[in-house]
């Protein structure tokens, strides 16, 4: 018999603090392992599966953790939502995502690229040192919070596979399957959900592939098992459960755009000056906070980030 070390165990295997805490819904899912076995991939479909996460190990902090802000708490930032696939209500994802089943899973990267692969979130765990990056995050629809992130700089990904001198953009593709999320049976968007970033902005190290948050996987509701996250952007630019990442030359055709071009452009830089047109972005409301605060250009990264617009008009390209 093969006794596998707690290094040689990968995180897909391990059973999730919530689930091993709970003694008695432990027993249900020991008993429904077994009927389990035969199928492919180490991945087990916990009992509510929306907030079943486990504990991420070796996470250092980042030094481009670039807020002293307090964070957001834990359950605010999984239960007030934007996740379409699983309803339009901020409530809906935590309620319907325990039917998202995020292992086995795999990420097709492809396109203009000299080594194209196919990674399971085993593999992306490896992939490189894992960071906390405290990030602000802002909605389009006025809201904001703090989140502890945790993953590392998408460039780690995007210098293994050797993207040509074709790859221009970067291409985000989002599961949608509507056993899983109820949402997807809507006409509401053109599924799969497509969100992209222009090269430059996808290897700036802020831009990260994200693996967790809270020192933990990510919760369903979150985006899990991976997702992006680009914090000078609106959140909507942030693609969820992403299945593919694509290279290519023309720049991709995204979601919101195709369903509302004049409401959200392909850059969807945090910009106080440009107004939706049904409200201001002047402020923001961070969640937990009674009042409204200024918003920041470029969310408050500015330093960092502003130099790849330079010569943009921002209220063109918004």
């Amino acid at each position: 018999m093969l006794i596998k070390r707690p290094h040689d165990v990968p995180p897909s295997e391990i059973t999730s603090r919530e689930l091993f805490t709970n003694r008695r819904e432990f027993l249900k899912s020991t008993t429904a392992l077994g009927a389990a076995l035969g199928l492919a991939g180490a991945g087990i479909a916990f009992p509510n599966a929306a907030h079943a996460t486990m504990k991420l190990q070796g996470v250092r902090k980042s030094p481009l953790s670039t807020t002293g802000e307090d964070l957001t708490p834990l359950k605010d930032v999984t239960t007030y939502n934007n996740y379409y696939e699983f309803g339009t209500g901020k409530e809906d994802p935590s309620e319907t995502a325990h039917k998202l089943h995020p292992a086995p899973w795999s990420v097709a990267i492809e396109g203009e690229v000299k080594k194209p692969k196919v990674l399971s979130i085993d593999d992306l765990l490896k992939l490189a040192p894992l960071e906390e990056r405290v990030y602000r995050m802002r909605c389009v629809e006025g809201w904001s919070m703090v989140i502890p992130w945790v993953g590392y700089s998408l460039s780690e990904l995007i210098k293994r596979v050797e993207p040509t001198s074709k790859a221009k953009f970067v291409e985000f593709v989002s599961l949608a399957d509507e056993q899983q999320m109820p949402g997807v049976k809507m006409p509401i968007l053109d599924w799969p959900y497509v969100e992209g970033l222009r090269m430059d902005e996808a290897v700036h190290p802020l831009t990260i592939l994200c693996l967790g948050l809270y020192g933990e996987t990510l919760p369903n509701q979150n985006g899990a098992p991976v997702r992006v996250v680009v914090p000078w952007k609106y959140g909507f630019k942030n693609g969820k459960s992403v299945v593919k990442i694509r290279f290519v030359e023309e720049q991709p055709k995204t979601t919101w755009m195709l369903a509302n071009p004049r409401e959200y452009g392909f850059y969807s830089n945090v910009n106080p000056q440009v107004d939706h047109p049904r409200w201001s972005q002047a402020k923001e409301r961070r969640i937990g906070e009674f009042g409204k605060r200024p918003t920041l250009m470029f969310n408050g990264y500015g330093d960092q980030v502003a130099p790849m617009y330079t010569g943009m008009d921002l209220k063109k390209y918004f």
